[in-house]
């Protein structure tokens, strides 16, 4: 036997619409309650905080990677491969990439 849960017994259907009613006007007046431009503003100060750390992880990756490139490209050196200098162009490229980006992004938002 299928039973609807909208022909339940405790649920009539009174009080499905006073409960609706009152969490419809609650959250009326929980969003008439903040400002748009307040809370803007609040997102702006909290990137802004955190900015300076993102660029700061950034330039950490780029060091994690300077060093993994570092020993990749030494291994390959030491192994005679042909293709050492692409490699190490690659890795270089990559390390100059993130601080390049890290740059950008300071000097594009203003920080």
């Amino acid at each position: 036997m299928r039973m609807n849960m909208w022909n339940v017994s405790c649920f009539s259907g009174n009080k499905i619409k006073g409960l609706l009613c009152v969490v419809l006007v609650g959250s009326g007046l929980y969003a008439n309650a903040q400002d748009g431009s307040a809370g803007i503003e609040e997102a702006n100060s909290l990137v802004r905080q955190y900015f300076d750390v993102g660029i700061n992880l950034m330039y950490a990756v780029g060091a994690v990677l300077g060093l993994i490139g570092a020993v990749r490209v030494y291994q390959r050196w030491s192994a005679g491969d042909p293709q050492t200098g692409q490699v190490a162009a690659s890795w270089f490229g990559s390390c100059i990439f993130l601080v390049i980006v890290a740059t950008v992004l300071r000097s594009f938002f203003g920080l």
